[in-house]
């Protein structure tokens, strides 16, 4: 009786189950013989078993307090001190000490403002004397993978209708316009734009989802950036032309990383393509590459400037976002499909290295490539991937 007036004092007051314990405790210290005021104590095996979790776990006394948890429980927020500090989860480990059962359930933890929620899937187990094992695992991340997978569906679907409901449309034009030859070859010409574009975007979304595989360097192998830039430049040259945007090259030669050649060439024409279509008639666009050390590690930059219209503050931090875009009529009267730069994110990404960008409206935008530079290490695990050479040059 003493034990439950105790309790109930306790928890009427507001106080943690640390007053009530340590009551127990003294009383235990004066009675030894009395089982009803024994303090029960987590096992050295249990201590281990939780601290050895990656989930975030803990112990739970008969009275709430904690008796035992591990740093990710702590950093997670689920206890504070000796205390359960979220009112469901307590909830939740009183139900099961009651039940004597164990129990799965979901929670979510609203945080402060501009921070997401964590989505916790806890599972709860009576372990003996009044004592409740919890163990949480943060799934937060993989609900916000799941939601950005169907997000990418749906905009895939959005942007897949355009083009194939254009090219139904001019289908459509061109058999009613079959006794007028200036019609069909007019409207013909708008469905191979409506195609190509259509080709593009499929393309960009087969190379996306190949980049984001967990191994989207299938064939590594020493390359000469002076190659990615002359071939990136000479598939943008008569883009540049057209819109009257002289396009140039400088910098180091004779640069070397290690990676995939077709993916890199990818990159750098997603750059100047962006910076000739963001770009008014008559500008530059400079393509420049050099090297770099920083902390005792060497890097290769290739960067494309432009002095185009540049970008807002606000748009910096999304334009490597899948179908962003800075200027929605702009890209889509150029053709664009939104995914060129998150394609460059991952391309540079898979390469071990980053992208950043300089930009200010009115006076244009420079995106850097930063790649780990061919060092010697790198050069014997390329020779090494390479397919022995018989006499005569035979593989």
């Amino acid at each position: 009786m003493e034990v439950v007036l105790a309790l109930a004092l306790g928890l009427a007051i507001g106080l943690s189950a640390a007053p009530v314990v340590r009551w127990l405790k003294r009383k235990a210290a004066v009675n030894p013989d009395d089982k009803s005021l024994r303090v029960p104590t987590v096992s050295a095996q249990l201590e281990s078993a939780v601290d050895l979790l990656r989930a975030a776990s803990f112990v739970a006394g008969p009275y709430d307090e904690v008796l035992h948890s591990n740093p990710q429980a702590r950093t997670l927020g689920l206890v504070r001190g000796n205390r359960i500090s979220l009112d469901a989860l307590l909830e939740d480990v009183r139900q099961v000490r009651q039940d004597e059962r164990a129990r799965g359930t979901s929670l979510t933890v609203r945080r402060e403002p501009g921070t997401p929620p964590l989505e916790l899937a806890v599972r709860l187990s009576s372990v003996g004397d009044g004592m409740v094992l919890v163990i949480a695992d943060d799934r937060s991340a993989q609900l916000r993978a799941d939601e950005i997978k169907r997000d990418f569906v749906a905009n895939v679907s959005h942007e897949l209708k355009t083009p194939v409901g254009a090219i139904r449309v001019l289908a459509e034009a061109v058999e009613r316009a079959a006794d007028d030859p200036q019609a069909v070859a007019r409207f013909s010409a708008r469905m191979i734009v409506e195609s190509e574009r259509l080709s593009e975007l499929v393309q960009q979304i087969i190379e996306l989802s190949r980049l984001q595989s967990e191994d989207p360097l299938t064939a590594s192998e020493v390359v000469e950036i002076d190659d990615v830039v002359s071939a990136s430049v000479g598939y943008c040259r008569e883009l540049a032309n057209s819109r009257s945007v002289a396009l140039t090259v400088a910098g180091t030669e004779d640069l070397q990383v290690v990676g995939d050649a077709d993916q890199l060439t990818s990159a750098v024409v997603n750059l100047i393509q962006n910076a000739i279509n963001y770009s008014d008639p008559g500008v530059r666009v400079a393509v420049s590459t050099r090297q770099v050390e920083d902390a005792g590690d060497r890097f290769v930059e290739i960067s494309v400037a432009d002095n185009g219209i540049g970008i807002r503050p606000e748009d910096l931090e999304r334009i490597f976002e899948r179908f962003y875009r800075v200027d929605y009529a702009r890209s889509r009267s150029q053709g664009g499909t939104g995914l060129g730069l998150s394609i460059v994110k991952h391309t540079v990404a898979a390469h071990g290295g980053t992208v950043n960008v300089w930009s200010k409206v009115g006076q244009g935008s420079t995106f850097t490539l930063r790649l780990p530079a061919l060092d010697g290490t790198h050069a014997a695990q390329a020779a090494a991937a390479e397919p022995p050479t018989e006499p005569g040059g035979t593989p």
